[in-house]
């Protein structure tokens, strides 16, 4: 079971084009399903969930699409994670600790009643650990990462997108 789905991976890769786009400077969702291989249906609600967060803007003309609305320094994985799929929560805490047989019917010791119990703790320390690791890495950390264990790869895909918004195309 994945609590971040598809679209958060899908919005990366989309961001990560858009943080070092061609000389256009937007991309059309149409070009980048295309590249990716995906419905362009299905990308289309993505970047609509991205520019509803303010990650994206719309870019007008002939040859309009979207770009980055703030550096790719100040857009972070959770800001993606949070724009696609809302506010996660790991854990929701059913409260099983009330329903033991020993408290039915009797008042709950105080210790049973102050603050989360220890599993629900956990849950939500290793919640705010993810929340941080993902706040910590941006888009421009993405753009330096994947240069530097692909450049090729990265040189190949700016290519293809310069040649397919170049005005000849």
């Amino acid at each position: 079971m994945a609590v971040l789905g598809k679209g958060v991976e899908y919005a990366l890769h989309c961001l990560l084009y858009l943080s070092n786009p061609p000389d256009t400077h937007s991309l059309a969702v149409g070009d980048i399903a295309r590249f990716q291989g995906v419905s362009e249906t299905y990308l289309a609600k993505v970047f609509t969930k991205l520019k509803k967060a303010g990650l994206v803007r719309s870019a007008l003309g002939a040859k309009g699409g979207y770009e980055l609305a703030k550096p790719p320094e100040q857009i972070t994985f959770w800001d993606v994670a949070v724009a696609v799929e809302g506010e996660v929560r790991l854990f929701e805490c059913w409260n099983i600790r009330e329903k033991s047989a020993l408290y039915r019917g009797k008042p709950r010791p105080d210790w049973a009643r102050r603050g989360p119990c220890t599993i629900h703790q956990v849950m939500m320390e290793a919640e705010a650990q993810i929340k941080a690791a993902l706040a910590a890495k941006t888009l421009a950390w993405l753009a330096r990462d994947v240069d530097r264990k692909v450049p090729k790869h990265q040189e190949q895909a700016a290519r293809w997108f310069r040649e397919i918004t170049s005005p000849e195309s």
